[in-house]
């Protein structure tokens, strides 16, 4: 079956705006992407070990997160067991993100089936990808290794997704798993663009449904300046979601074996900001 396609549209339960973000948004957002410093995680920790036939793993790109953190090795938010301990306070929004947030929530509560959207739902996290090329320098020459992709999985966290995208174009795809023995099923694919809005959610997009970014494009788009290392990014994406706020804890708040697997994390987020150097003394 051939995919459908959707570009400018609105559907039940998925809406994408194109040229959302307003340029002069947009500039604000990149000055404060430049006070950020991305980190790498390791997928698996000491209290989370990876299962017996893998090994430890280093994520495919560099993160930061604000709102709350979800660090990998806490194994995400993933109700209904995975409720606690698995997201620790952040950083808030910067201001410009705030004003955009409440725009998109009133889109949100407008369009979609109230049905849909949980009680006290709001945007309160964000996951901040950076996609492009890996550098490796473990030999002579250094190797570009591309890691603009997503692999399909589902965002468990209750109610709408909204993403927010910058840079080069990616092909974002909906289908329908088959496992590991065949090919899913694409089932619609979008191209994301540059500044664009994407928001989906409900039984069909959220629920039933599996999501992936296919690949990236690479027509010269290269962003300097981001604090990123080993990397180099020509896609951004901000996915926005909502976390029960009692299932937000504080990092003294964590099981001490938790926190050991999550400090050296930490310290390196504390060396370039104040929120998180408060968080650690």
């Amino acid at each position: 079956m051939k995919p459908s396609r959707a570009r400018n549209f609105q559907n039940h339960n998925l809406i994408y705006i194109k040229d959302y973000i307003l340029p002069n948004e947009k500039k604000q957002i990149f000055d404060y992407l430049h006070t950020l410093y991305p980190i790498w995680e390791n997928r698996y920790s000491a209290s989370n070990p990876p299962p017996e036939s893998e090994s430890n793993r280093q994520l495919l790109r560099p993160v930061y997160w604000l709102g709350n953190w979800q660090f990998a090795c806490l194994d995400y938010y993933h109700p209904p067991k995975g409720l606690y301990n698995r997201c620790v306070q952040a950083e808030p929004y910067p201001a410009v993100i705030s004003k955009i947030i409440n725009k998109v929530e009133s889109i949100v509560r407008e369009k979609f089936d109230e049905r849909d959207i949980p009680k006290n739902w709001r945007l309160n996290t964000c996951l901040i990808n950076y996609y492009g090329y890996k550098l490796d320098a473990a030999s002579d020459e250094v190797r570009k290794i591309d890691t603009a992709r997503v692999g399909e999985h589902k965002d468990f966290e209750p109610g709408p997704i909204a993403s927010i995208s910058f840079g080069e174009k990616a092909l974002f795809q909906f289908v329908k798993s088959a496992g590991k023995s065949q090919q899913s099923q694409v089932i619609l694919q979008q191209w994301l663009e540059d500044s664009s809005l994407q928001l989906f959610g409900g039984d069909k997009f959220k629920k039933q449904l599996f999501h992936r970014v296919q690949r990236v494009e690479d027509k010269g788009t290269n962003y300097t300046n981001l604090n990123t290392t080993f990397f180099e990014t020509r896609r951004i994406n901000f996915t926005f979601r909502y976390v029960p706020v009692d299932h937000i804890t504080s990092v003294r708040e964590l099981p001490a074996g938790l926190r050991a697997d999550v400090k050296p994390y930490l310290n390196e987020l504390a060396m370039n900001s104040a929120f998180w150097k408060n968080e650690t003394r």
